[in-house]
């Protein structure tokens, strides 16, 4: 018998910037992500505008917003139990300080959620991925202000009402963790002026805090809305190995751990931990905590833990601290095979992450991204039989299984992302995670057309078994795939 349960959430997931295109359209305004170019400096120091001589890879991604019924229909032809997806706030209030919706956007994304559940897929929504309105940042400064938090709230109340029977499961904000490597993304404040790291910290750590009182009255309005809403936080979890046995890389380790699982602490556990004091003291922060604030964190605690995990990293005492999407950028560890961007492979650290943060929290997990990008193109054949895809997710849900053997309560698996899309760290097209092959190169040119690689059907195997036939030898040879 699996050891997965029977109501197990396999599915896919992306991100409405990295994915609809239609930046514009319907009355959208900008977000952060439209003003990022292709290179591997996009999520770091950028101008807070557009540039008529750059290429902007999101204005059109993979063209989703025109294209997710034939989409749709391919996610549920791969046997997808759910799929995560976002809502691009700036859809639904183009500047983010609007007193009255777009309705546009709101009927965009009742189409979509309709053509999910048309197909027996249950929509998984991060309210807030990477997408933070551009106008926030250039007039406000992002969420170091306070007034982002009635911003955020007047959002998350017009999209709980509008989809209260068509969405169950929510997510604040993506990787909030990623304040402190991506604060421009993350956080949607700009930091590489501040030459002074305590006011850099301070400003960093006063985002958060509004984050998280953001994040908890989204809790609170949710469940008053629906009671049935399970609305989770969302961090970037991949572990950090101490690169010795050294007791300062060990112990630094676990400081740089305890950094990301900071931001679980509070949204799980409402409330600051201990160890915050420490941090306040010795670097002298400024920080506005108000009392109601306090009061609304630990009323609103989030329900699930949902995280991201790609590879483990390696920290030797002292060493820079730099991070990207993947996560924090650490030495190389030679016990693991790396892929073409220099991620390591390590899907036993899956199985140690789902148990450290069982024991941390006792709340149940949902693995929400996770995912190999390679180059790939069409062979001859017109096919690509992708037998690393496949390996790497085999090992992956050979790693899940055991974490669940161990006691942990994993609601389900969201593949990143089932198709192609452009990547977040660095723009490309041509990092490719999917499933279904988009015909598009990091200049912008191609037809976009959708082709199924092998892997597809493995993945369909993978679900149709519940996670049982993990056997992909079949797929060495490969048939031409259908587009």
């Amino acid at each position: 018998m699996s050891n997965f349960p029977e109501d197990f959430l396999w599915g896919g997931a992306i991100a409405a910037n990295q994915a609809e295109g239609g930046y514009l359209e319907d009355g959208k305004g900008l977000s952060i992500a439209d003003i990022l170019p292709v290179g591997e400096e996009r999520i770091q120091k950028i101008p807070l505008k557009l540039s008529d001589d750059t290429f902007y890879p999101n204005h059109e991604a993979i063209d989703f917003y025109h294209r997710y019924e034939a989409d749709i229909d391919l996610f549920a032809e791969l046997g997808l139990k759910c799929f995560r997806t976002s809502i691009a706030w700036s859809r639904i209030f183009p500047n983010g300080d609007e007193a009255q919706p777009n309705e546009a956007g709101l009927k965009y994304y009742d189409a979509l959620f309709d053509k999910l559940i048309a197909k027996g897929i249950e929509p998984i929504v991060t309210i807030s991925h990477f997408e933070t309105p551009l106008y926030l940042v250039t007039t406000y400064g992002g969420w170091r202000n306070r007034a982002l938090i009635e911003f955020y709230d007047r959002y998350t109340q017009v999209i709980f009402e509008r989809y209260s029977d068509k969405v169950t499961y929510w997510m604040t904000f993506n990787e909030i963790n990623h304040a402190h490597t991506l604060p421009l993304i993350a956080a949607a404040v700009d930091v590489l002026d501040i030459e002074s790291e305590q006011k850099r910290l301070e400003v960093i750590y006063q985002a958060s805090h509004n984050m998280f009182v953001a994040s908890s009255k989204a809790v609170i309005n949710g469940k008053k809305v629906n009671s049935n809403n399970q609305i989770g936080c969302m961090l970037s979890l991949s572990p950090i190995y101490p690169a010795t046995c050294n007791p300062k890389d060990v112990f630094e380790s676990y400081q740089l751990r305890r950094r990301s699982l900071f931001y679980g602490d509070v949204q799980l556990k409402g409330k600051y931990p201990t160890y915050f004091q420490r941090i306040v003291d010795e670097n002298h922060l400024s920080l506005d905590i108000r009392p109601e604030d306090l009061d609304i964190i630990a009323s609103g605690t989030c329900d699930y833990l949902g995280f991201s995990f790609y590879r483990s990293s390696l920290h030797e005492s002292g060493m820079k601290i730099l991070g990207n999407t993947g996560g924090l950028l650490g030495k190389k560890n030679p016990y693991l095979k790396e892929n073409k961007w220099g991620w390591p492979i390590d899907p036993l650290a899956l199985r140690y992450v789902c148990n450290e943060l069982t024991d941390r929290y006792d709340k149940p997990l949902f693995i929400v991204e996770n995912g190999i990008g390679l180059k790939e193109n069409l062979d001859s054949k017109g096919q690509i039989i992708d037998i690393e895809r496949m390996d790497y997710l085999k090992k992956h849900v050979e790693a899940m299984s055991e974490a669940i053997k161990d006691g942990c309560h994993i609601l389900g698996y969201t593949w990143w992302g089932p198709i192609d899309i452009v990547s977040a760290g660095t723009g490309e097209m041509e990092k490719r995670y999917g499933f279904i092959y988009v015909d598009k190169n990091n200049d912008g040119t191609g037809s976009l057309k959708r082709v199924k690689k092998a892997s597809f059907n493995y993945y369909k195997q993978v679900i149709a078994s519940n996670g049982e036939a993990l056997n992909f030898e079949t797929y060495l040879k490969g048939e031409k795939n259908n587009d």
